[in-house]
């Protein structure tokens, strides 16, 4: 029966063939129908996905050269444009749109061999922390069906979880990945911004939005960004700086790292007081390595989910105003008095409850009264934090902490509070307003049952670094470094 470990591995049986692409796509395939009640899939691209397999076989079999990631089983999160394949965005406004082009990262998966089976469920717009807001119905955490995999990118993130493909995409505007890696014990990485191309993601705030990777090991997610990062004529803001071969070069020959931890995460009255304890521990064992672990003052953390929702609500505002019914997507079919009445009706209809909140809020804090009251002092924020984080990496190699305040919740816990629901971000958002590197690692057990992980960040452009880091932290704690 097929099995697999990492990619690495199941390429050398394809080589040796021990298996084909087809068996593993069949794989997959039935392991998707047996998890269905998940909800992590809006679709199956199941006749297609057989047919790529087919012809990766048959290239493979001719002696065709094959890709990095020939192969590999791919499913996408459903913000991500894949060419003559519907695009809702979680979203009724969008229902049944069809792309007509595809992202630039798919256009890479698939230039490299990858076989794409299928678009995960989230949170309608990316907006949201626990994937209830996903205009398809809840995605439910593989571990335990009555709790929150985390959002937006939940379907993408139990879709690894489950073991119903290999790796998969995301996007990360605050958190949507390595929130949901964490609730779901897997590895979730964000690239520093601009380092995966945006065209064909559908945006929900242009200047934090990034594709992010989710996978079982370092060296898969390695090999995914290998593949999907670069330069990119379509995206005028992606890094133009060369892209190393990261899969290749994870052997640090035992550096030892400086790592700073700000005292006010790990002190701070949201963190669950395990999740506290085990990062606490968990320093213990870096510094028992031998590397340098140190305080940092950090006296800005109130000020990063503030910042973070007026700007990107702002943002939001800007970019949804796009979707008003007339050119695509969902249209409201009764008569109207006006084209105001029409779009009111259209919009009202179309986006969910939370995508509306953020429109308002995000329209409230750019009119004219408050524009200079929030949305400025906001970007005096963010600018605030860029500065601040240049001088801790100047000193320090990585910052680490919580990714999460909590574990995973259960469905409704705080659904009815949505000031409880933005605190969930509290240690993921920094990242994003400052454009950095981050990535969660799954390294601990919660006495609730439920897996959680710890954060790394490094400064813009040293995923190498990052990756590294993820791979030593990964062998630290499992004891394999510790002799």
């Amino acid at each position: 029966m097929f099995s697999f470990t990492s990619i690495k591995d199941y390429q050398s049986c394809l080589v040796n063939g021990q298996t084909t692409c087809v068996e593993a796509v069949s794989f997959y395939l039935q392991q998707i129908e047996v998890h269905q009640h998940l909800n992590a899939f809006l679709e199956v691209f199941a006749g297609a996905a057989l047919q790529r397999a087919a012809e990766l076989d048959a290239q493979r079999n001719a002696g065709v050269p094959a890709g990095n990631l020939h192969g590999v089983v791919v499913a996408i999160k459903d913000v991500i444009c894949f060419k003559g394949h519907k695009v809702s965005a979680g979203s009724r406004i969008l229902e049944n749109f069809t792309s007509v082009y595809n992202a630039t990262a798919v256009e890479k998966l698939l230039e490299q061999g990858a076989i794409i089976i299928g678009r995960n469920n989230c949170d309608e717009f990316a907006m949201g922390s626990s994937n209830e807001n996903s205009a398809f119905g809840n995605v439910l955490n593989a571990k335990d069906n009555s709790r929150v995999p985390g959002g937006s990118s939940g379907g993408s993130a139990v879709a690894v979880q489950a073991g119903l493909c290999m790796v998969s995409l995301g996007s990360d505007t605050g958190g949507s990945v390595r929130q949901p890696a964490d609730f779901c014990g897997i590895i979730g990485l964000k690239p520093g911004y601009g380092r995966i191309s945006r065209y064909g993601l559908i945006a929900y705030a242009s200047s934090f939005d990034q594709i992010g990777i989710f996978g079982t090991t370092v060296e898969d997610v390695a090999l995914t960004l290998e593949t999907i990062a670069g330069a990119d004529e379509f995206d005028s803001t992606v890094s133009q700086l060369p892209v190393p071969a990261y899969s290749q070069m994870l052997d640090d020959n035992g550096a030892k790292y400086k790592i700073a931890y700000f005292k006010e995460a790990l002190n701070h009255p949201s963190l669950d007081p395990e999740i506290a304890g085990a990062i606490r521990s968990f320093i213990q064992k870096l510094i028992a390595d031998g590397h340098t672990v140190e305080a940092v003052e950090f006296d800005l953390l109130d000020y990063v989910v503030p910042a973070y929702y007026i700007l990107t609500t702002a943002e939001a505002s800007s970019n949804l105003s796009r979707f008003d019914g007339i050119k695509y997507g969902f249209s409201a079919k009764n008569d109207f008095a006006d084209l105001t009445e029409y779009y009111k009706k259209t919009r009202s209809q179309g986006f969910g409850e939370e995508v509306k909140r953020r429109i308002m809020l995000g329209t409230f804090v750019l009119s004219a009264g408050y524009y200079d009251a929030y949305f400025t002092k906001a970007q005096q924020v963010r600018q605030i934090l860029s500065n601040t984080t240049q001088r801790v990496f100047k000193e320090y190699d990585a910052i680490i902490s919580p990714t999460v305040p909590f574990p995973a919740f259960k469905f409704g816990e705080k659904s009815n509070d949505p000031i409880e629901m933005f605190l969930a971000d509290i240690y993921t958002v920094f990242a994003n307003l400052v454009g950095i590197p981050a990535i969660s690692i799954p390294l601990f057990n919660h006495s609730s049952g439920m897996p959680f992980g710890v954060q790394a960040m490094v400064l813009q452009n040293d995923e190498l670094t990052l990756l590294r880091i993820s791979k030593k932290f990964s062998e630290i704690n499992s004891g394999l470094r510790l002799q």
